[in-house]
């Protein structure tokens, strides 16, 4: 498993400095519960790689990885979503919302406060990908980056926000999420709602790839002959490379995720783009080969601990 020297990592793609933040990885879920979908042959026929990084044979567990990505591009600080945060009331969701996290301190080791990230980018609203968008200031919920522009996904922000009620009202937890991390984005005035394509910079590009949720989102990077691909939650496991038709539990519409899957390993494959997921544990980035309709892992890219 990760030791605590390797959960700030830094790499240069083209002219952008990438820096891995691990909030946190463990064995999460069973395989059939998160991947339904998924047989135990394709786990058991790639256990020598899959193990220890990706999948705890003993207890048939998926390993998750809870990260986020610093780019430093353009003479700006972008930080890809924000973690899972902590002191937060998240009924179903486990005990990890409320568990104490480091995530700003392990930010400050990649010699980034606060008040230094100029965009935020919340691939989608999902509750690991939002959490530190704020902080506790005295009972009220404020920006965590008092500077920064948020990018916010317009379909997930309607789908889960109140004018849908809160993802037509179906959990609880959904009106909390928005209400403690979305809605007091909107009151501070840093919100930035966008649809189908936003580029940040020269380098930096947001593509709307809907299907886990309505604003499901990728960011792609192109600097110099580097290209790279942060997909947020369009997988979850390497196991969704081997078979793209495999949805996780948490994806709202199943078919649309396949297809957009699909797409996006496609051009991956395609263009050589380093493919940059939120949830791979291990080194967290890797190259999509492809052979006729059939997708496989490429060499991987160990970033350098920080």
């Amino acid at each position: 498993m990760m030791n605590e020297n390797e959960r700030v990592q830094h790499m240069m793609l083209g002219d952008v400095e990438v820096i891995r933040v691990v909030e946190w990885q463990e064995p999460f879920l069973p395989t059939s519960t998160m991947f339904p979908e998924a047989g135990a042959e394709v786990w058991r026929d790639n256990a020598d790689w899959l193990a220890p990084d990706h999948w705890e044979p003993g207890g048939d567990l998926v390993v998750v990885a809870l990260q986020s990505w610093v780019l430093r591009s353009g003479g700006r600080t972008v930080l890809v979503d924000t973690g899972v945060g902590d002191g937060r009331e998240r009924p179903g969701m486990g005990t990890f919302p409320q568990a104490p996290s480091d995530f700003l301190d392990l930010l400050a080791r990649a010699g980034v406060r606060p008040q230094d990230v100029d965009v935020v980018v919340n691939t989608h609203l999902h509750v690991d990908h939002v959490g530190w968008n704020t902080v506790d200031a005295g009972g009220q919920w404020v920006p965590t980056f008092p500077h920064a522009q948020y990018l916010i996904p317009a379909a997930d922000d309607f789908h889960f926000g109140p004018d849908n009620g809160y993802a037509n009202g179906a959990r609880e937890v959904d009106r909390l999420i928005y209400e403690d991390s979305i809605a007091p984005i909107h009151r501070a005035g840093q919100a930035v709602l966008w649809d189908g394509e936003h580029r940040i910079d020269d380098h930096l590009t947001l593509e709307s790839a809907p299907g886990h949720t309505p604003g499901s989102a990728v960011l792609r990077l192109a600097s110099g002959t580097d290209r790279a691909i942060f997909v947020g939650d369009i997988l979850h496991s390497p196991i969704q490379i081997l078979a793209p038709c495999c949805n996780s539990n948490a994806c709202q519409t199943p078919a649309q995720a396949a297809t957009t899957r699909h797409r996006i390993l496609t051009r991956a494959a395609d263009e050589r783009e380093l493919l940059i997921p939120s949830h791979f544990a291990g080194p967290g980035a890797l190259e999509i080969q492809k052979t006729g309709p059939h997708f496989a892992t490429g060499p991987w890219s160990t970033p350098t601990p920080m």
